[in-house]
């Protein structure tokens, strides 16, 4: 006598109805943290540089890794149900997804993978419950110092990590701000906050009139683009100048670029935006390109990130109306939004007359 039953039932958590059944959505979403574990697994040890054209069986890939090869298939059978490689007959291969794991593929987010899963994510994540609580995420009070700081005394590798994953997120954006950008009768432009300067460089080039400055703290700035480095093709046009733009911004520019850097606190958004308009002068340009979390495509993403900022500084992905009010709080005359790209967004504003 069969005691299984083999016809269907009807089921009580949803799995009858269309769409997503909610036992398996919170399952998914409370183990979610193992699909970030591997994923940085997989960009650590290098699996997507490995990988090449044609599939390669388990034991070869784990003895190319170094690694062992029972614990590799059950890694790929994790990251292979989030798209992140495939499998067949033949060995474990290339999907879209997984080639920008490749440190050499020029839309590479290897970086930015390993710059979000850093030691230090894992041990900000259980302290969201107090923020919750108390509105703030608390860690100057839990480490000493500001989390700049404390990231270049604590985490020197993780700060060179933080570096190329800003390298990579300027290289995916810096193509379209530079169409975007009407830099027409534009002489000087002073890029804040901005990295290694790659996104400069690309507008200098861009824009053969133009003259830039790299304005960002010292270890930031240590190892400029090589384009604008003394003897780089752009160095008669630019400047790099060791600054924090949260005590003074120490050039006078008539466009002043903030990308992908004013995500912090109200309270600091606006001390930078009055910086810069001290130091600019009346009719100098602010632009400030953000990825608006209340009109992004890639909504996951624009919450995560904007739940990861207040834990480390105390900072926020900006909605449309925040980052608009934001600006007018800090003295600018609001130009207009517009669209960047498919996730970005540039709120233009400008310096008034003194009255």
């Amino acid at each position: 006598m069969k005691i299984i039953r083999t016809e269907p039932t009807t089921s009580t958590n949803g799995a009858d109805r269309a769409g997503p059944v909610p036992m398996t959505v919170l399952r998914e979403l409370s183990l979610s943290s193992a699909g970030a574990a591997a994923l940085r697994v997989a960009a650590r040890i290098g699996i997507a540089d490995v990988l090449g054209e044609t599939p390669v069986p388990t034991g070869e890939l784990a003895a190319s890794l170094k690694v062992d090869p029972e614990v590799l298939e059950r890694l790929l059978r994790t990251l292979k149900y989030y798209g992140i490689f495939t499998e067949t007959a033949e060995g474990h291969s290339h999907t879209p997804a997984s080639r920008l794991l490749r440190e050499d593929h020029p839309e590479s987010l290897k970086f930015w993978v390993l710059w979000v899963t850093e030691p230090w994510t894992w041990e900000l994540w259980p302290h969201l419950e107090e923020a919750v609580r108390t509105g703030k995420g608390h860690f100057e009070e839990r480490y000493g110092t500001d989390f700049f700081t404390c990231l270049h005394r604590e985490w020197p590798e993780s700060t060179e990590v933080f570096n190329k994953s800003q390298t990579e997120l300027s290289r995916l954006a810096s193509g379209a701000v530079a169409e975007r950008l009407d830099l027409r009768g534009v002489r000087t432009l002073a890029d804040i906050g901005g990295g290694r300067g790659y996104t400069l460089a690309t507008l200098l080039e861009k824009n053969p009139d133009l003259k830039g400055t790299l304005v960002d703290l010292p270890a930031a700035v240590a190892e400029p683009d090589p384009r604008l480095r003394p003897g780089g093709s752009l160095a008669s046009r630019a400047q790099v100048v060791a600054g924090d733009c949260l005590k003074e911004i120490p050039v006078e520019a008539d466009v002043y670029l903030f990308k992908s850097i004013l995500e912090w606190g109200d309270d600091k958004t606006v001390t930078a935006l009055r910086n810069a308009a001290r130091a600019g002068r009346p009719g100098s340009r602010i632009v400030v390109i953000t990825n608006l979390v209340d009109d992004s495509p890639e909504i996951k993403y624009a919450t995560g990130i904007d739940l990861l900022f207040l834990l480390n500084t105390d900072g926020k992905r900006h909605t449309k109306k925040g980052v608009t009010a934001l600006v007018e709080r800090a003295g600018l005359r609001l130009e207009g939004v517009g669209p960047i790209n498919s996730h970005l967004h540039a709120i233009e504003a400008s310096i008034p007359s003194a009255s």
